[in-house]
């Protein structure tokens, strides 16, 4: 099985920046794509973003395009999520997710139901 857990969530004033983590392990691990998601009070999960293992390759939804950058250290097993220019509207409980099986591509890995583990999630919250 995999575990993943998020860490680097917390308080931040609007304009700021946070990185958030999302460490994967388990006995065997292996993983195709991950992603982070993140829900609001009263509002349905959220796509934010995606990476692909190996190839790296990226992709943002529309609210966090050019403000979020996802990337990977492979090395680590870890997952990240640098936000800059934080907004209220960004607060939410943000999980990362991980796809193990070896298929897909593009706005593909948009979608929660591809993905195979999720974290407890980390909150942040951005103030005015």
């Amino acid at each position: 099985q995999v575990q993943l857990v998020e860490s680097g969530g917390g308080l931040v004033q609007a304009g700021g920046s946070l990185r958030l983590s999302c460490a994967a392990s388990g006995r065997t691990f292996s993983s195709y794509a991950m992603g982070w998601f993140r829900q609001a009070p009263g509002k349905e999960r959220e796509f934010v973003a995606t990476i692909t293992w190996s190839g790296g390759s990226t992709d943002y939804a529309d609210s966090v395009k050019g403000r979020f950058t996802i990337s990977r250290d492979n090395a680590k097993n870890t997952v990240y999520l640098q936000m800059n220019s934080l907004k209220p509207d960004d607060t939410a409980v943000y999980y990362c997710a991980a796809r193990t099986t070896p298929s897909g591509s593009g706005s593909y890995f948009r979608r929660q139901y591809v993905y195979d583990y999720w974290g407890q999630g980390t909150q942040v919250t951005v103030s005015s």
